[in-house]
C-alpha cells in the first residue's frame, strides 16, 4: 500500500491525540454530572424548602439550560474560537457546581444546576474534533467521544454512592467543579490547536437546514425517542434512590452494590441484541422491543419498588434496554438524516435529549408530590407507552452509514458532476458534494462499498503532512 493510501486508512497520531484528549474532557465533565443521580433525592430531603416537586426540578433543570444553550454555543465557537468557548463553558459549569456545593436550600441547588447546564460545550467539542480530524476518520473520532459518554454514565452510577459516603453530595459538587477545571487544563495543554476552524455539516447545525430536518417525520420520531429515553431515566432516578432507601431499606451508601452487577449483566445482555439489529438487519423489531422493555421495567418498579428482588429484576431489564437505545438512536439518526444534514439532525437530537432530562425531572417531582413513588414509575411507564406507539409507526431503516470524503476545492458545476460519478462507485447509495466545503457527504452500504475506488477521489493525501504535525496556526478568534 502506498504512503498516501495508508494515510487515508489510519488515523494519524495527531488525530488520535485529539480524539482521546477531547474524550477525556467529556469524561471529566460527565462523571461529576451523573454522580449525583443515584444519591441526590435522598440528600435533598435535608435541604431547606424542599418538596418532591423541587427535587425533580433540581435534577432536571440542568437539561433545560443545556437544551437552550447547546446549539448557540456551538455556533459561537465558529466565530470566537473553539477553545475559548469550551473553556468558558467549563468555567460556567464549575461556577454552577460551586453554587450547588455551598447551598443549604433547594433553591440554591436549583440555581447551581441551571448554571451548570448553561456551560453547554458538547457541540463545541464535536466541532473541535471535526477541525482536528480528516473527513475519512471523523466517524472514528465521534465514536470515541460517544463511547466515553456511555462509559462515564455507567461508572458514575457506581461511583456516586461510594464518593457520597466519603465526602457527601456537597463534596460531589466540589469534585465536579475541580474536574471541570481539570478539563480546562487538558484543553490547553493536551488538545492540539486547530490550524483553522470552520463549520462542519456532519457535526454542527446549519441554520439553513433546520426547516428541512424539522419537517422529516422519521427524524422527529427519533428526536421524541431520545427525549422520552432521558425523561424516563431522570424520572427513575428522582424516585429510585428514595425507593431503595425508604421502602427497600438499602442505605444510599450501599446502593452501588445493586447498580454495579445490574449494569454489568445488562451490558452482556445488550450485545446480542446489537448484533441482531445491525448484522442481521433487524433494527426495527429490536428497537420496538427495547421500548416495550423500558415500559415493563417501569411497571415492575411501580408494583415492586419496595422489594430488592423486584428492583433488581427491573434494573436488569431497564439498563439492558437503556444501553441498547443509547447505542441505537445515534446510529439511526446517521442512517435517516440526509448526508449533508447530519450535524443539524444531531444538534436537534442532542437538544431533545436534554429537554427530556428536564421533562422527566419536573414531571416526576410533581407526580411524586401528588401520587408518591409508585406514581413516578407509572409516569415513566406512560412515557414509554407513548413512545412504543410512535416507534411502531417508524419505517425500517436503510442500513446505510454516513461517509465523508475530502474532495478539495471545486466549482459548483464540478461538484454536481462529481456527485454523479461518486454514485457510480459500488456501495454508494447517495452523494451530495458541497463545493464551498470541499467535501462529499455520502450514504454508503458498508458491506458492498468499494472503498479503494472511493478513495481515488480523495484530496486528503495532500494534507497528510499537515495532519501529522502537532503545530498549527493560531485558532480563529484567538489572539
Amino acid at each position: 500500500m502506498s504512503r498516501s493510501s495508508n494515510s487515508l486508512t489510519n488515523m494519524t497520531s495527531h488525530e488520535r491525540r485529539a480524539a482521546l484528549s477531547l474524550s477525556s474532557i467529556f469524561a471529566l465533565r460527565m462523571l461529576g454530572l451523573f454522580m449525583i443521580y443515584p444519591v441526590f433525592s435522598v440528600y435533598a430531603k435535608g435541604l431547606q424548602g424542599v418538596t418532591p416537586t423541587t427535587i425533580g426540578l433540581a435534577l432536571g433543570i440542568y437539561g433545560l439550560s443545556q437544551a437552550i444553550f447547546q446549539i448557540p454555543f456551538g455556533m459561537l465557537s465558529d466565530r470566537l474560537g473553539r477553545k475559548r468557548i469550551i473553556a468558558t463553558g467549563l468555567l460556567i459549569f464549575a461556577v454552577g457546581s460551586v453554587i450547588a456545593a455551598v447551598s443549604h436550600t433547594i433553591d440554591g441547588v436549583i440555581l447551581g444546576r441551571a448554571i451548570q447546564g448553561a456551560g453547554a460545550i458538547g457541540s463545541a467539542i464535536l466541532a473541535t474534533a471535526a477541525d482536528l480530524t480528516r473527513e475519512e476518520h471523523r466517524t472514528k473520532a465521534m465514536a470515541m467521544l460517544g463511547m466515553t459518554i456511555g462509559f462515564s454514565f455507567a461508572v458514575s452510577l457506581v461511583l456516586g454512592p461510594v464518593v457520597n459516603a466519603w465526602i457527601g453530595v456537597s463534596g460531589i459538587f466540589w469534585l465536579t467543579a475541580f474536574l471541570a477545571l481539570a478539563g480546562i487544563g487538558v484543553l490547553f495543554f493536551v488538545v492540539p490547536q486547530p490550524a483553522h476552524s470552520h463549520r462542519h455539516r456532519d457535526t454542527e447545525p446549519v441554520p439553513a437546514l433546520f426547516k428541512r430536518v424539522l419537517s422529516d417525520g422519521q427524524l422527529l420520531r427519533l428526536d421524541f425517542g431520545i427525549l422520552a429515553l432521558h425523561a424516563i431515566l431522570t424520572a427513575s432516578f428522582v424516585a429510585l434512590p428514595l425507593a431503595l432507601h425508604d421502602a427497600a431499606g438499602l442505605d444510599v451508601r450501599h446502593q452501588w452494590y445493586l447498580y454495579l452487577p445490574t449494569l454489568v449483566v445488562s451490558v452482556f445482555l445488550m450485545v446480542p441484541f446489537i448484533i441482531i439489529a445491525e448484522k442481521r438487519r433487524k433494527m426495527k423489531p429490536v428497537f420496538v422491543g427495547a421500548v416495550a422493555a423500558l415500559a415493563v421495567a417501569q411497571l415492575v418498579l411501580m408494583q415492586w419498588h419496595a422489594s430488592l428482588v423486584g428492583v433488581t429484576v427491573a434494573l436488569v431489564i431497564f439498563f439492558t434496554a437503556f444501553t441498547l437505545m443509547e447505542a441505537s438512536l445515534p446510529s439511526l439518526i446517521s442512517k435517516v438524516a440526509p448526508p449533508d444534514a447530519k450535524g443539524t439532525a444531531m444538534g436537534i437530537y442532542s437538544s431533545s435529549q436534554f429537554m427530556g432530562m428536564f421533562v422527566g425531572g419536573v414531571g416526576a417531582g410533581r407526580v411524586m408530590q401528588m401520587y408518591g413513588l409508585a406514581g413516578v414509575f407509572a409516569f415513566a411507564a406512560a412515557i414509554a407507552g407513548v413512545w412504543f406507539v410512535i416507534a411502531l409507526t417508524m419505517k425500517a431503516p436503510s442500513y446505510l452509514s454516513t461517509y465523508l470524503l475530502n474532495v478539495g476545492a471545486l466549482g459548483a458545476a464540478e461538484a454536481r458532476q462529481l456527485a454523479v460519478r461518486l454514485t457510480d462507485v459500488e456501495g454508494v447509495a447517495e452523494a451530495v458534494v458541497v463545493a464551498e466545503d470541499g467535501v462529499a457527504y455520502l450514504k454508503v452500504d458498508a458491506k458492498k462499498l468499494d472503498e479503494a475506488a472511493l478513495l481515488a477521489f480523495s484530496a486528503s493525501d495532500l494534507d497528510t503532512d499537515a495532519a501529522e504535525s502537532p503545530v498549527a496556526a493560531p485558532e480563529n478568534g484567538t489572539p
